[in-house]
C-alpha cells in the first residue's frame, strides 16, 4: 500500500485482511509469551494501522470511526489482543493531534510510530521544574507498552501555586521502567503491563492539562480544521475499540463452527451436534447477539462520524449513550461467545482449543472500566431519570 495515498475504507480492510495469517500465526506466541510478536506489529504496520488515526500531513489516513470498528472487527477475528494494542494505539494517536503542533513534528517523524497510554494518573504525581515538570509514580494496564515508540502519560500535577490538577504528557517508553506484571486470564497478549517513572523530566511543551483535553480544547492549530478532531476524547476512545467485542465474539463463532462437522453429543444419541435442536438453539441466540451487538457498534460509530461531519454540538444524551452502546456491544458479545464456548463440550478445556481462550479473552474486555456493561448501563439510566452522571468521563 502507497503510504503518499489515503486508502478507502474498503481498501484498508482489504490491506488489514491480508495481513490477518501473519497475526493468527502468532496470537498463541503473544499469549504464552504475554505481549505481541514483533511480526505482528510489522504485519499491522504494513497494513497502515498505525497511520489511521495520524493527521495527513504526516502520512495519516484519519480515518473515521466506521473503519475503525471495521478493521477492529477483522482483527480480532484473527487476535484478540492484537485487535485491543491496535486500537487502544488509535486513542493516543488521535489525542496526539491536539498537542502543539512541535510536538506532533517530533513524535511523529518515526514512520508507524506507535502509542500507548492511559486515561488515568495511576500513582503518578509531578511537580514542577525549570522548562518542565519532574515525573513519579506509576501506571498499571499500558497495553502494548514494550513495543511502543512512546507513551502518553497522565498525573497529578501538585502546583504550589494552586489547586493540584491532572496533566497529560508525551514520554519516550525508553524513559520509562516497564514492570513484568502481566500475568492475566485473557487478552493476555496485550502485554498491558505497568510502566514506572523515576524522577522524570517532561519539557513543558509536551505537557496539556487533561481538562482542557477533556473540554474540546487544542493546542494545535494545524488540525484545527479537521473533522476527525471534532469528537470528546471519550466518544473517541468508544468508536476506537468498540470493533474489538465485536470481532472477538465473531472469533468464537468462526472457532465454533471449524470444530462442529463430525462432532457428536457424548452420553447421548446424537452423533452429529448440528442435528440436535439444542444446537440450533444455540447458534441461532448467539448469532443474533452478535448481529445486536454490531447494531450498538455502527450507533456508536455512526453517530460520531455525523458529529464529526457537520460539527454539531454533541448533547449530553447523545455522549452518555455512546457509552452505554459500547457496554451494550461488550455484554451482547461476551453473552454470544459465552453460549457457544458451552456448546464446545469437554474437549473445548483443552487449551489447544481456542474456544475457552476467546472467552476469557472477551470477559477481560468487559472488565475495562470504561466499557463494562453494567457501569454504562447504570450512567445511561442516571441520565435517562434526569440525573447528572456520575463521572467526569464522557
Amino acid at each position: 500500500m502507497s503510504l503518499t495515498e489515503i486508502p478507502t475504507r474498503e481498501e484498508l480492510v482489504r490491506a488489514v485482511s491480508g495481513v490477518t495469517p501473519v497475526i493468527r500465526a502468532k496470537a498463541a506466541w503473544a499469549a504464552e509469551h504475554r505481549r505481541l510478536h514483533e511480526e505482528t506489529f510489522e504485519a499491522l504496520a504494513d497494513a497502515g494501522v498505525f497511520r489511521m488515526r495520524m493527521p495527513a500531513r504526516f502520512g495519516g489516513y484519519e480515518c473515521d470511526a466506521r473503519t475503525m470498528a471495521e478493521v477492529a472487527d477483522v482483527l480480532a477475528r484473527a487476535d484478540g489482543s492484537a485487535s485491543w494494542v491496535a486500537a487502544t494505539s488509535w486513542i493516543p494517536t488521535w489525542v496526539l493531534g491536539l498537542f502543539p503542533d512541535e510536538v506532533q513534528d517530533e513524535v511523529f517523524a518515526t514512520p508507524d510510530v506507535r502509542l500507548s497510554s492511559t486515561i488515568g494518573p495511576g500513582t503518578a504525581t509531578a511537580v514542577p521544574a525549570p522548562g518542565g515538570i519532574v515525573v513519579n509514580g506509576a501506571w498499571p494496564f499500558i497495553s502494548g507498552a514494550a513495543g511502543s515508540h512512546w507513551q502518553q502519560i497522565m498525573a497529578i500535577l501538585l502546583d504550589p501555586a494552586g489547586e493540584p490538577y491532572p496533566v497529560m504528557g508525551m514520554v519516550p517508553t525508553a524513559e520509562l521502567e516497564i514492570v513484568d506484571d502481566w500475568y492475566a486470564a485473557g487478552l493476555r497478549g496485550t502485554g498491558s503491563v505497568t510502566t514506572l517513572a523515576r524522577d522524570l523530566f517532561v519539557p513543558q511543551e509536551r505537557i496539556v492539562p487533561v481538562p482542557a483535553l477533556l473540554g474540546g480544547q487544542s493546542a494545535s492549530k494545524k488540525n484545527a480544521e479537521a473533522p476527525m478532531y471534532r469528537a470528546p476524547l471519550i466518544m473517541v476512545a468508544a468508536a476506537s475499540t468498540v470493533g474489538t467485542c465485536v470481532g472477538m465474539a465473531r472469533a468464537v463463532a468462526d472457532a465454533f463452527f471449524d470444530r462442529l462437522p463430525g462432532r457428536r453429543i457424548t452420553y447421548t444419541e446424537y452423533t452429529d451436534q448440528a442435528q440436535a435442536p439444542v444446537t440450533h438453539l444455540r447458534v441461532a441466540e448467539a448469532a443474533l447477539k452478535i448481529d445486536e451487538a454490531d447494531f450498538h457498534a455502527r450507533r456508536l460509530t455512526e453517530l460520531h462520524d455525523a458529529k464529526c461531519a457537520t460539527g454539531e454540538a454533541w448533547t449530553l444524551h447523545e455522549r452518555i449513550r455512546s457509552r452505554a452502546d459500547e457496554g451494550a456491544a461488550a455484554r451482547l458479545a461476551l453473552e454470544a461467545a459465552d453460549l457457544l464456548a458451552a456448546a464446545g463440550g469437554g474437549s473445548s478445556a483443552y487449551t489447544k482449543v481456542p474456544l475457552q481462550g476467546m472467552l476469557a479473552d472477551l470477559r477481560t474486555f468487559a472488565l475495562h472500566g470504561m466499557m463494562t456493561p453494567d457501569v454504562n448501563t447504570e450512567t445511561y439510566g442516571r441520565v435517562l431519570c434526569g440525573l447528572p452522571p456520575n463521572t467526569m468521563f464522557f
